[in-house]
């Protein structure tokens, strides 16, 4: 008996439990393949700034003035880069808060000392630094972006990212986790998906479970995420990330997800983003993130043997080491990658003088090729 197509119903009765998982798991690993194959990316973070104009209330990562809050320098970004390189990462995860220019004063002065105008170009400039110093390709996450700023970043950064979180609008009310936080409109995030599928480049996103959304918005969120991938193209992957509690934030008694939600609603995505999309978790926010692989992820992300996760500073990686042993032991074989998948390396998606670069970093499958430089 053939599995049924996706359709939002099921899918909420899968993830609520509902209904027995155990078919749903069965068929994420049918849709998955027979490729053996589990990718990684080697990179290192660099946490461009940590000012943001935003006031989400389980983020860790965005600091005031004076509390944290501050751009790094283009010498602070060439250092990480280069420790990068020495590690023979191959990534440039470059992170930051969204347009603080247009809260803070502080951000404004300095990115008028460094002869920007708005945090973008800041980010233009520093990805371009990287790219022409280091052997490392940037990946950016600059927050919101329309159709120029991607136009702008496209030959210095072979893809980029935004979590779309999730898709309700109930999330911004008051008391709400978004509240008072322009960029996390899903209007203006949905527009960045589509603007980078209309200039062409590979594109991240993803979803965040445990911010005060209800299972149906989860799975809401997911037909969202497949209707793009459809329309645009850009989506190479699929990130499924677990909120985590944070000390200083005001979510921090908040339960987390468990394991077996995460597992329910990991398996849905693969059912209904289908057999062609890159799944992810991330493996350093689940201790047995293992687990995961029963339910038809085929990436673990960006993962640094170098730098911690900004994002989540209380969760750090899994030694490279364990994540290779972890993912053998369920009879995978771990593989690096870019930072664009290999069905993305080619002149469609990728500016010219950039494929030329990736393709030179890729072996014949197109996964990058195997570290040879040992750790300085």
């Amino acid at each position: 008996m053939s599995f049924p197509a996706p359709e939002p119903e099921l899918a909420l009765e899968f993830v609520t439990g509902r209904r027995d998982p155990a078919p749903l798991f069965a068929e994420a690993r049918r849709l998955r393949g027979d490729d053996r194959v589990i990718t990684y990316s080697r990179k290192v973070f660099i946490p461009l700034t940590t000012l943001c104009r935003d006031t989400c209330t389980y983020c860790t990562f965005a600091k005031p003035p004076g509390a944290g809050g501050q751009f790094l320098t283009p010498d602070e970004v060439l250092a990480i880069a280069r420790a990068g390189e020495r590690h023979a990462c191959t990534e440039a995860l470059i992170t930051l808060g969204d347009r603080p220019e247009e809260r803070w004063p502080q951000a404004a002065e300095f990115l008028e000392s460094q002869g920007c105008e708005t945090t973008i170009q800041y980010v233009e400039k520093m990805a371009r630094l990287v790219l022409e110093e280091t052997s490392l390709f940037p990946h950016v996450n600059p927050g919101v972006m329309s159709v120029d700023d991607v136009i702008a970043l496209r030959p210095v950064s072979p893809s980029m990212g935004l979590m779309l979180e999730n898709i309700s609008p109930r999330l911004m009310e008051p008391g709400m986790p978004h509240h008072n936080c322009p960029d996390k409109d899903p209007v203006v995030r949905v527009a960045t998906i589509e603007a980078a599928g209309s200039a062409r480049v590979p594109f991240t996103s993803g979803i965040l479970v445990g911010i005060g959304e209800t299972p149906a918005e989860v799975v809401d969120s997911l037909f969202a995420l497949a209707d793009l991938a459809s329309r645009t193209g850009a989506i190479q992957e699929v990130i499924i990330q677990n909120f985590r509690a944070k000390a200083d934030t005001p979510k921090r008694r908040d339960a987390e997800p468990t394991v077996d939600y995460m597992e329910r609603i990991v398996a849905a995505a693969r059912w209904i983003l289908g057999p062609e999309m890159n799944l992810q978790v991330p493996p350093n926010l689940t201790g047995d993130f293992g687990r995961h692989l029963d339910a038809g992820v085929n990436d673990w992300g960006g993962v640094s043997p170098l730098t911690i996760d900004w994002v989540n500073p209380e969760a750090p990686w899994p030694h490279l080491d364990r994540l290779e042993a972890v993912t053998k032991a369920a009879g995978f074989m771990l593989k690096p990658r870019l930072p664009a998948y290999p069905e993305y390396i080619n002149d469609e998606w990728i500016d010219g003088d950039l494929l030329d670069a990736l393709a030179a970093a890729a072996d014949g499958d197109g996964y990058a090729l195997a570290p040879q430089r040992a750790v300085a």
